[in-house]
């Protein structure tokens, strides 16, 4: 999902739409920063970043909680293996090596000699073990997962109760936690961290007030040439607008929100300094429809309600151009080779097509009145809300044209935007209407399809889920997950995945709308080494697996 970032002072937490008003006629007042020539003041400066999705700060580190700080699962907590969407290729981290069983059913990682928690104790399997126990305990998931058992200090297996091949990203891109810490906590999903202990390269809460904080090196990294920054700067915003300003003002030196006509509002201040880039990643933005209410509950209603809206005018002006409009396959540009290509040529409901949505819903039974507004069949409005966080301008543009799409249909959605805390609330409880979702960036298609139409992430209404928001379950989908993650090669995945493609298109359990673009904008003014298309090592988000990569090759300009 979009979310938003950060402040540099009190001035700018209040910019408001003003800001955004002015960005987009290329009008800001900008400050062009002097390139940094002391070389010393660089080595000294802390890498600035803004966050567009939260307007103040908590001290709370706890990579458990709803509203957790960022940079905790980047630069406090490590995985045991990293992988990078942009270039297709996996790092080994805190593991150096892993091998997964000819049946499928279990993956022994070896953990890399010598890693210390940032207290100076050593690593060990056991805290792998207890990391698994503790999520599974506090957040669920991993079903598949029989156990982890610890083989002396170095070696730690996977144990699956059926195969699973997905499970190689899945287990071992999830941070991990020191045992003799949390255990010692009385309530591991509720305590702050204030004073987290990780084996990341930034782990020293330096300063935290509720407009920023600052984290310095680990004294114990196990990569300590590679600590070549004195240390981050996160700075809470109000909204995409404010950490735009930021950003033009040369107030910071990276930061991954969504800014409208870059070339003219970021670049041109300084063209030599200042970059972009946009890779396409394995996610999709979906338009997520509640199937618990009707007429949500209804197909021909999501694909009447989908077949009316026109993403060519979502993509120009909700997202400036940066994205690719969706297909029947349901699959971002990035799973290019994963597609069914009989499903993408015949592509219907994610077309334009007034003419053929005014229709199902005729035929469906939501009858026009008079008044060319549509009712329900109990003879109520046809009229429901479009939930999108007030600090993301982007989304609130997608999901504007999108109302103004539907009223050729006579339906009438209502943009809600209150914060996103409350949107993501209503999400995970099941509350909501309808709402604009970023899905899953996986190295396979598998975790977006179960996410879409999987029974067992279904959750009911009032019981939190982090995933099947729209609580969409399909028995035919079911069976063919199972197929997939027992294939034991690339191959036969793609022969189910073009299987689970066929009953997406049938099913349409959400509404895909665009590919969605990681982005990512910076200033080298102070800092080198930034990944680029050129040099794809890493996406250049500021809250990806990958960011790590960038926190540990970033240099100061000398």
């Amino acid at each position: 999902m979009t979310q938003a970032r950060y402040l540099r002072s009190a001035r700018l937490a209040v910019a408001g739409l003003a800001v955004g008003a002015m960005l987009l006629t290329g009008c800001a007042a900008t400050v062009n920063k002097s390139v940094g020539s002391d070389a010393e003041a660089n080595a000294n400066a802390f890498l600035t970043i803004p966050r567009e999705d939260m307007s103040t700060f908590d001290r709370n580190f706890n990579p458990f909680a709803p509203a957790v700080n960022p940079m905790v699962n980047q630069a406090i907590y490590e995985s045991l293996l990293i992988f990078n969407p942009a270039k297709g290729d996996t790092t080994p981290w805190l593991a150096t090596e892993w091998k997964t069983a000819a049946d499928g059913k279990s993956i022994t990682f070896t953990l890399r000699d010598g890693v210390k928690w940032s207290d100076g104790q050593p690593l060990v399997a056991d805290d792998v073990a207890y990391t698994f126990e503790l999520q599974k305990k506090i957040k669920g998931g991993f079903e598949y997962l029989d156990k982890v058992t610890a083989e002396g200090t170095n070696k730690v297996t996977f144990t699956f109760n059926k195969p699973w091949s997905p499970a190689l990203y899945e287990v071992g891109q999830l941070p991990i936690l020191p045992k003799h810490i949390w255990s010692a906590i009385a309530d591991p999903a509720k305590d702050a961290n204030a004073t987290p202990v990780g084996t990341g390269p930034y782990t020293e809460v330096d300063s935290f007030q509720a407009q920023s904080y600052a984290l310095k090196k680990n004294p114990n990294y196990w990569q300590p040439e590679k600590q070549k920054i004195a240390g981050i700067k996160m700075l809470a915003m109000s909204g995409n607008d404010a950490a735009n300003l930021a950003s033009v003002n040369g107030d910071v030196d990276w930061s991954t929100q969504f800014m409208p006509n870059i070339e003219k509002t970021f670049i041109s201040k300084d063209k030599e300094h200042r970059h972009y880039w946009f890779p396409p990643t394995g996610a999709m933005i979906n338009w997520q429809l509640n199937t618990t209410k009707a007429p949500f509950n209804d197909p021909k209603v999501r694909k009447a309600l989908s077949m009316a809206v026109d993403r060519d005018q979502v993509t120009k002006i909700g997202m400036s151009g940066y994205a690719q409009p969706a297909d029947c396959t349901g699959l971002s540009g990035n799973y290019e080779k994963w597609k069914n290509p009989a499903v993408k040529d015949n592509c219907s409901w994610t077309k334009l097509n007034v003419d053929e949505a005014n229709k199902v819903l005729d035929e469906a039974g939501y009858p026009k009145g008079a008044d060319g507004k549509r009712t329900l069949k109990d003879g109520t409005p046809f009229e429901f809300k479009i939930s999108v966080g007030a600090s993301s301008s982007d989304w609130l543009s997608v999901a504007n044209v999108i109302s103004q799409n539907l009223q050729a249909v006579g339906v009438t959605a209502k943009v809600d935007s209150p914060d996103w805390a409350s949107v993501v609330a209503g999400y995970e409880q099941g509350t909501f209407d309808s709402g604009i979702v970023w899905s899953a960036n996986d190295p396979s298609p598998f975790k977006y399809f179960k996410n879409a139409m999987g029974s067992a992430t279904v959750k009911p209404v009032g019981t939190k889920t982090f995933d099947n928001y729209h609580r969409f379950g399909d028995p035919k989908a079911d069976a063919l997950l199972q197929d997939f993650v027992a294939a034991g090669d690339e191959a036969k995945q793609r022969d189910v995945a073009f299987k689970l493609q066929e009953e997406y298109n049938d099913a349409a359990p959400l509404v895909p709308l665009f590919s969605g673009p990681e982005w990512g904008n910076y200033t080298d003014v102070h800092f080198m080494g930034w990944p680029s298309q050129d040099n794809p090592y890493a996406t250049l988000s500021d809250r990806s697996p990958t960011t790590v990569l960038i926190l540990t090759t970033l240099e100061p300009r000398k």
